[in-house]
This record gives structure tokens, C-alpha cells and sequence, in this order.
């Protein structure tokens, strides 16, 4: 059966363009190769995320600050695996819905690794192996993003004492000491849920200052806000190592402008340096599609150097966030 539109990936960018597709009167189908719909964001970027920030935030409330407003005598006792559970719920209802939404709008999806093997044909590769090809007039790109790890350093993330935020969202312990290599939103995102839940949390970066290219002034005052709350930061500072021990890991760095290496321990450590396009085994180069930095090249309409293959989200030009993803999906 030959498809409109086949988009390849199911998050923020693939979903909502496929819905828009599907109710615009296309038929559509989409390629996803985990096992529920929503891509990173929706399983274990930004709701997930959002969820302990929440939940820590209550947790931190109940235990700083009801006592200024007249509400005395509780002390909250975390139970991890409890506020895990609330997250995993969120996850599930978001997905859930996601699901609801493609079997609404008589979607069809194919399960497993999708790769481009000419204009308008798609191999679908199933987890057992067996290779389902899809045909369609056109094909849009939404695989999205992946870790980016440290460059020029060897960092083998077990996700379970070296995490990458798909760990770092699923610790089964709050660790006593957490280092966080990167200080941008990621690791400051989670690096602040961790120290309200009681860990001692240092993040090394290795700019000057937090936040990147952010507005100094908002990186200035977030700092200070974050130092409130116990968060210390090793900034100007270049990691040259990352190993694991027979218990937790060490962090080495060095200043940047030059000077003496310093080493951390530490019982987590959460690497957040950012993220890369994820564009393996598409198949890309085979069909001529363009790539910019590792990117996908597009014009004005998302469209590649190749006619009926179009790009969206993190893996075209801009920043890497979910509602950019969705808006060039429906775009």
C-alpha cells in the first residue's frame, strides 16, 4: 500500500506533523522503532523531567518552607521509588494518549528501525529481523536527537553510576555526591531535582558561565538561585576524564585558561554536554540527502536536496527543543 506521507519517528515533531497530515486528508503512516510513541520527549526527556521537577519541588516546599506559613510539625519522609512511580505514570498517560490520538485519525504505524533505501521507499527492520518495506510520495525525517557524550574524551555511560539524562531520570537511590559534567539546561535541570531530594550536586562546565548562550543576567541570577540551594559549580573547567571505580566514579578536569587538574569523586555522574542529530543508519548518504554539520540540509519547506524527503526537528538547522519540532511539523 503506498502511503501520502511516511514520517520517521514518533516524537514531538513526527506526531504532531502525522495527526496534521492524517486529519488534512493524507494517508499516513508513521516508523517507530521503541515501543511506545512520544520520542525522547514524551519517554525520558521533557515530561519525565518535568515530573520530578515538580514532585522535587513539593518535596523541597514541604520541608523549607511550610513552617513560615503557619504549617508546623511536618517533616516529609522521600520515598524514591514512589515519586519514580508518579513519573512513570505521567510518561504512560502521555504516550497513552499519543497512541489514542493515531488510532483516532486511522494512522499506521510500523514497528522498528526505519531506513531510506531511495525517494518514496522505506525499509522497516522489525526487532525478529524480518524487513517490512513501505512506499509513500513523500517521507519526512523526525528522528530526533541522541546523547552527544564529551568530545575527544572516552565515557563509557552504564547508566547506572555514569548516566546520561536517560538515567539520570531513573536512579533507584538518591546519590550523596552527583557530578554533573555540563551546565547547561539539561544537567541543571536534573542536577536541581537531585539536591532537592539531598544529594550534594557540583557541576562542572566548561564555560565561564551556566546556560550557554543565555542572557548573562538570567545565567547570573540562575546561578546565584541554584548556589541557594547547595549546587556548587567548577566553571572555566575542561573534564579530560570520566572513570568508573569499584565504587562510583571520579571526574578529572582542568582550567581551561591552564592550570593544575583537579579530580572529583563522586557516587553518579550525570553527563549532560548537550545533543547530536540523530541521523545513524538511514541510509542517508545512499539516497544523496544532504547533511550540514551532521544535519539534514532543507529549504524553506523542510524539504532536503532530494525531491519527497523532508527534515524536521532536531535533526535540521536551530535549536533542539520540542516545540520548534512540532511547529515544522505542522508547518
Amino acid at each position: 500500500m503506498a502511503y501520502d506521507v511516511i514520517f520517521i519517528g514518533t516524537g514531538p515533531g513526527g506526531y504532531v506533523g502525522a495527526i496534521k497530515a492524517a486529519q488534512l486528508g493524507l494517508k499516513t503512516a508513521v516508523v517507530e522503532k521503541r515501543e511506545t510513541y512520544g520520542g525522547t520527549c514524551l519517554n525520558i526527556g521533557c515530561i519525565p523531567s518535568k515530573a520530578l521537577l515538580h514532585a522535587s519541588e513539593m518535596f523541597a516546599e514541604a520541608e523549607h518552607s511550610f513552617d513560615a506559613l503557619g504549617i508546623e510539625g511536618v517533616k516529609p519522609k522521600l520515598n524514591l521509588a514512589k515519586m519514580m512511580a508518579h513519573k512513570d505514570a505521567t510518561v504512560a498517560s502521555n504516550v497513552g494518549g499519543v497512541a489514542f490520538l493515531f488510532k483516532k485519525n486511522k494512522i499506521d504505524a510500523f514497528r522498528g528501525t526505519g531506513r531510506i533505501v531511495a525517494p518514496g521507499k522505506v525499509a522497516v527492520t522489525g526487532e525478529d529481523g524480518k524487513v517490512t518495506e513501505v512506499e509513500g510520495a513523500n517521507i519526512v525525517i523526525a528522528t530526533g536527537s541522541d546523547v552527544a557524550g564529551i568530545p575527544g574524551v572516552k565515557v563509557d555511560i552504564d547508566e547506572k553510576v555514569i548516566v546520561s539524562s536517560t538515567g539520570g531520570i531513573a536512579l533507584d537511590k538518591v546519590p550523596a555526591n552527583l557530578v554533573v559534567v555540563g551546565g547547561g539546561v539539561i544537567g541543571l535541570e536534573l542536577g536541581s531535582v537531585w539536591a532537592r531530594l539531598g544529594s550534594k550536586v557540583t557541576v562542572v562546565e566548561y564555560l565561564d558561565t551556566i546556560l550557554g548562550g543565555m542572557d548573562g543576567e538570567i545565567s547570573k541570577q540562575f546561578q546565584r538561585m541554584l548556589a541557594k540551594q547547595g549546587i556548587d559549580f567548577k566553571l572555566g573547567a575542561k573534564v579530560t576524564a570520566v572513570e568508573k571505580g569499584k565504587k562510583g566514579a571520579t571526574v578529572t578536569f582542568e582550567p581551561v585558561k591552564g592550570g593544575e587538574p583537579e579530580t572529583l569523586a563522586a557516587d553518579v555522574v550525570l553527563i549532560a554536554t548537550g545533543r547530536r542529530p540523530y541521523t545513524d543508519g538511514l541510509g542517508l548518504e545512499e539516497v544523496g540527502v544532504e547533511l550540514e554539520r551532521g544535519r539534514v540540509k532543507t529549504d524553506a519547506h523542510y524539504q532536503s536536496n532530494v525531491k519527497g524527503i523532508y527534515a524536521i526537528g532536531d535533526v535540521i538547522a536551530g535549536p533542539m527543543l520540542a516545540h520548534k519540532a512540532e511547529d515544522e511539523g505542522i508547518a
